[in-house]
C-alpha cells in the first residue's frame, strides 16, 4: 500500500474551484476512476471515501464569504470542521487568521489537507480526534461545510454547533440545500451559486448558503 501522499498525488490533479480560483488543490478531475482506485487501495482499511478530493458547494461557498469578507476570521483561532480537502482552513489561513486546525478523522483527507496547504503556502494544523461534544477547545470560530447530508452526522453535530454558539463561538456552516439542514437557528450571511459537476450532485449549479448559528434565531 503506497503512502497517502503518494495516492493522492498520482490519483489527483491541481485545479482551482469555481467559485474561488484563487486556491489552489489537489482534485480528481473524474469521479468513477479515483473512486475505483481508493476501493482497490483501501479494501481493507475501513476508511471512508474520497471526499477530499472534489470541491463540495457548501465548502465552496464557505470559503468565498471568508475570502471577501476576512473580518470573519482574522486574528482568531478558527476550527475547520470536517475538513474534507481543508479548503475553507486554507482560506482562513491566507486571511490572517491567529490559528487554523483542520479537523478531519479521515488520514487520507489529513494527508491532503497538508499537501493542499503547501500549495497555497500557508500553515493549517490538523487535528485527526472526534472533537464533536468538546466545548474547551478555545476556538473563536467553526467553519463547516456541507455536513448536513446525513440524519445522525447532521443532528449530533448541529446539536454541538447550538452549545458552542451558546458559548460566544462563531459557527458558520456552508450548505447547498442538504436534507438534513435544521430549520432553525439560523440566520443567513450569504448566499451564491455554485457550479457542480453532475457526477456529484443532482444538477451542474447549486444554490448554497451560508449560515450563521444562532440559538435566538
Amino acid at each position: 500500500m503506497s503512502r497517502p501522499e503518494d495516492f493522492i498525488r498520482a490519483q489527483t490533479r491541481i485545479g482551482r474551484p469555481g467559485l474561488v480560483p484563487e486556491l489552489r488543490l489537489h482534485l480528481a478531475t473524474e469521479l468513477a476512476p479515483l473512486w475505483r482506485a481508493t476501493q482497490r487501495e483501501l479494501d481493507d482499511l475501513d476508511l471512508p471515501p474520497p471526499y477530499w478530493a472534489f470541491s463540495w458547494p457548501g465548502g465552496q461557498a464557505l470559503t468565498r464569504l471568508v475570502l471577501d469578507q476576512p473580518h470573519w476570521v482574522a486574528g482568531k483561532k478558527v476550527l475547520d470542521f470536517a475538513a474534507g480537502s481543508g479548503l475553507s482552513g486554507i482560506a482562513a489561513a491566507l486571511r490572517r487568521a491567529r490559528r487554523v486546525v483542520a479537523a478531519e478523522i479521515d488520514p487520507y483527507a489529513a494527508a491532503a489537507i497538508a499537501l493542499n496547504a503547501d500549495l497555497n503556502g500557508v500553515r493549517v494544523e490538523v487535528d485527526s480526534h472526534d472533537l464533536v461534544g468538546r466545548r474547551d477547545l478555545g476556538f473563536d470560530v467553526v467553519l463547516a461545510g456541507d455536513v448536513c447530508y446525513e440524519k445522525p452526522m447532521a443532528e449530533r453535530v448541529f446539536a454541538w454547533f447550538q452549545e458552542l454558539a451558546a458559548d460566544g463561538v462563531t459557527v458558520l456552516m456552508g450548505d447547498p440545500g442538504r436534507a438534513y439542514l435544521p430549520g432553525r437557528h439560523l440566520v443567513e450571511t450569504a448566499r451564491y451559486q455554485v457550479r457542480t459537476s453532475t457526477d456529484l450532485e443532482d444538477r451542474d449549479m447549486r444554490e448554497t448558503v451560508v449560515w450563521r448559528i444562532d440559538n435566538k434565531a
